[in-house]
């Protein structure tokens, strides 16, 4: 069934499957076999060996390096029909020629659509040839033909399907998420003419701002259970699978404690294997290292069709799908560009109903509407020129009311900008404050005792977290939490939201976190529809949070300590929202000074690079949070109207 160009191929990758072919027929049965919710909504694997002719193929790039690719082509199709292309560093996998996975392509709606899929180890992953760099920076002025970086990579990709898969209509489309979203993002630099459409969803932009660090901040479970099996480099082409790092406790709090200072995590479980961890280490400002690998200064000359996704629930890459839209809407005025954000976690949209994130519930049907009437509308029509078109600009589902709406531009134009300060007796108030006297609310900080980010004991970031009740958190000292009146009114806050805080601390170095809660009345019913873990009643339902490492206050690239006991100005800037606060509930606003493990410790003494800093540095300190006229503390919000 493989093309005649192609057979020599196949015989390689047989005789490279022949020593591991027991074991991987083992894995492979094991994966096909498990129960789970995104199988029963997909065609097994057998439906899409009959509907589907698979062929592997080794594609050469301009500079010689081959890359592995697998496509998927429909039996039986009445027309010509469009590539998808996924380019992944997660493995392309089952890679025996005669075995099929149990999906393909973003849903079974575009399965059905009859489309093209075809899957791409990226270079230096898997069975691709090469070398893999994390976030291969952009190369915005090629001097040489074989010059590469993933814009090439793509363009000399698509050039080759084209010419090679049987039955393509001449247009390609791209997808991915996560970081086949970064790939996804890449590609539309500089595009291929065949390029018609792409979705980079949950997309990675910039390392410094997004899953690894918010704000300078380490998100340590994260970033170390990740690049701990991810980051451990290969020695050429293979199908190994990831090693999932053994905690040998379910203990979060505790295992990352233990560690100690984050230096320790070097010494005592990485020992140099993980070269892209050391290189993290050795630059903890935002210099030429993190710079180069943003992808949102180099999004010009994007000629296909863009709809970004994202989650606004997404605890890996929020950042990303609100910053890579507003760059493409910014550098490339002309072209389609939406932007669809719903009530998900990472990658929620594709991998589950919706219904529900942790305790909070959403409604029905949440992400098969996306995937029927969002998704498979933006790409049927620019790769098939078929469907009645009427998608927006922006797509956005509003938590608090939970329904979606739409809207010509994001943020909507509309917004009325409003202060909440923090007021006397830990209250939250439109009005600004007039005292004329420096006050302030105060709390000990202490890195020995750091505030959890959940009640859940695991060693990991939580998929819940964001959604999270924090009463748990608003009952310690170390917090601070200021709520406004019973609102007698809807209010729905949308667009940017922006901590000015007016802080100081009695140390040199301090992070500050701030959460946005939704407070719920005491006689809030549950709902009816899920079992939840946590009563309503009081509830405390995180909508925003964010942290900044003070140090990076008023520079990213030249940290600054803080003069002990001086009031000191920090801008956050928190992710955007769509959300309605409903009357009887309130708005409360928390804020601390750790984050644990979610975010690395503090040392609260200023240290040149907090990866290098020792058990010494680490120290209490009294943190302040003022609310005078001269030193007003609030939360600047854009308030939407009710359509």
């Amino acid at each position: 069934m493989m093309p005649n160009q192609n057979r020599s191929i196949s015989r390689r990758i047989r005789f490279r499957h022949a020593m591991l072919s027991a074991l991987v027929l083992i894995c492979a049965g094991c994966s096909a076999t498990r129960p789970t919710m995104r199988q029963a909504r997909q065609p097994t694997s057998e439906t899409l060996a009959d509907r589907f002719i698979k062929t592997q193929h080794e594609i050469p790039m301009r500079d010689g390096v081959k890359l592995f690719t697998t496509v998927y082509r429909p039996r039986s199709t009445s027309e010509r029909s469009p590539i998808l292309l996924i380019r992944t560093p997660y493995s392309v996998r089952p890679y025996e020629p005669d075995k099929f996975p149990t999906k393909l392509g973003p849903s079974k709606f575009l399965i059905d659509a009859g489309y093209i899929f075809a899957y791409q180890d990226v270079r230096g992953c898997y069975m691709s040839e090469g070398d893999f760099v994390n976030m291969r920076p952009h190369i915005s002025d090629k001097t040489g033909a074989t010059q590469i970086d993933e814009s090439t990579d793509t363009h000399d990709t698509i050039d080759w399907l084209l010419r090679n898969v049987p039955d393509n209509n001449g247009r390609v489309g791209m997808w991915g998420i996560s970081y086949p979203g970064f790939y996804a993002a890449a590609g539309m630099i500089d595009a291929h003419p065949a390029l018609k459409a792409v979705s980079p969803q949950a997309p990675i932009a910039d390392w410094f701002f997004d899953d690894f660090h918010h704000h300078g901040a380490v998100f340590l479970p994260h970033s170390f259970n990740f690049l701990v099996s991810f980051g451990k480099p290969r020695t050429g082409p293979n199908q190994d699978k990831w090693k999932r790092f053994d905690h040998g406790t379910p203990d979060g709090y505790q295992f990352f404690m233990d560690i100690g200072p984050i230096a320790n995590a070097e010494k005592r479980y990485l020992h140099g294997d993980v070269p892209f961890w050391t290189e993290v280490a050795q630059h903890p400002n935002y210099d030429e290292f993190w710079q180069a690998r943003a992808i949102l200064p180099h999004l010009n000359n994007v000629a296909p069709a863009v709809m970004t996704v994202g989650g606004w629930f997404d605890a890996e890459d929020l950042y990303g799908p609100l910053n890579i839209y507003r760059s493409v809407e910014m550098r490339n005025p002309d072209v389609f560009n939406m932007l669809v954000m719903g009530p998900w976690r990472h990658g929620g949209w594709a991998r589950e109903p919706g219904t529900r994130l942790g305790n909070i519930y959403f409604g029905e049907g949440i992400s098969g509407f996306y995937r029927e009437n969002i998704e498979k509308k933006f790409f049927d029509h620019f790769l098939k020129n078929k469907g009645n078109f009427d998608l927006p600009e922006a797509y956005m589902f509003e938590t608090g009311k939970n329904r979606w709406r739409t809207f010509d531009h994001w943020p909507p134009k509309d917004l009325e900008e409003k202060s909440l300060y923090t007021s006397t007796g830990m209250t939250l108030t439109f009005d600004a404050p007039t005292a004329t006297e420096v006050v302030f609310d105060e709390y000990v900080s202490d890195p020995a005792k750091p505030v959890p980010f959940t009640e859940t004991i695991v060693p990991k970031m939580t998929r819940e977290y964001m959604t999270d009740d924090q009463r748990f958190a608003a009952r310690r000292p170390d917090v601070l939490a200021y709520a406004t009146d019973e609102l007698t009114d809807d209010i729905t806050l949308a667009g940017p939201i922006v901590a000015d805080l007016w802080v100081s601390t009695s140390g040199t170095a301090s992070d500050w976190i701030v959460k946005i809660i939704d407070f719920f009345p005491r006689n809030e019913p549950d709902p009816t529809a899920i079992t939840v873990t946590r009563p309503h009643g009081g509830y405390q339902m995180m909508v925003r949070s964010e942290v900044i490492r003070g140090r990076f206050r008023n520079s990213y690239e030249n940290p600054q300590p803080f003069t002990p006991g001086e009031p000191t100005r920090v801008r956050l800037e928190l992710q955007d929202v769509l959300h309605t606060f409903k009357a009887g509930h309130r708005i409360m606003v928390q804020i601390q000074s750790s984050w644990f493990p979610l975010v690395d410790r503090n040392p609260q003494k200023y240290v040149d690079n907090i990866f290098e800093a020792v058990e010494s540095d680490f120290q209490k300190a009294t943190q302040r949070v003022y609310r005078s006229g001269e030193y007003p503390t609030r939360i600047v919000v854009g308030v939407l109207s009710d359509p």
